[in-house]
């Protein structure tokens, strides 16, 4: 059995995010094509936003560390530390409201 801390994984992602262009960085944890659950850890600096994209057909968002706002067209979800959300089945973005981790889970 493999296991591995979801923190010291948001932590080693942060300290990458905050030195990126980007203000971001994100590291598969479980899956990839070969899988049906693909887990990703996705870490941003505040004031960082995925961009506006498509909902895969069953996802999750755990906040890990941090403060970050999901939007999905008119409605707005404010995630902090521990929070959990089920991605709405519509086009949406996330933004860091302060430095943030959060690990999404897929399912394909």
């Amino acid at each position: 059995m493999d296991g591995t801390s979801l923190y010291a994984l948001a932590e080693a992602q942060l300290e990458i995010a905050r030195t990126a262009t980007s203000g971001r960085a994100a590291v598969t944890v479980y899956g990839g094509h070969e899988h049906r659950l693909r887990q990703t850890l996705i870490a941003l600096c505040a004031g960082t936003r995925l961009g506006e994209h498509d909902a895969p057909d069953e996802a999750t968002l755990l906040v890990i560390d941090g403060d970050v706002a999901l939007h999905a067209g008119s409605q707005v979800w404010n995630g902090h530390a521990g929070d959990h959300v089920i991605l709405p089945p519509q086009r949406h973005d996330l933004e860091a409201i302060s430095d943030s981790a959060v690990l999404l889970t897929v399912a394909t």
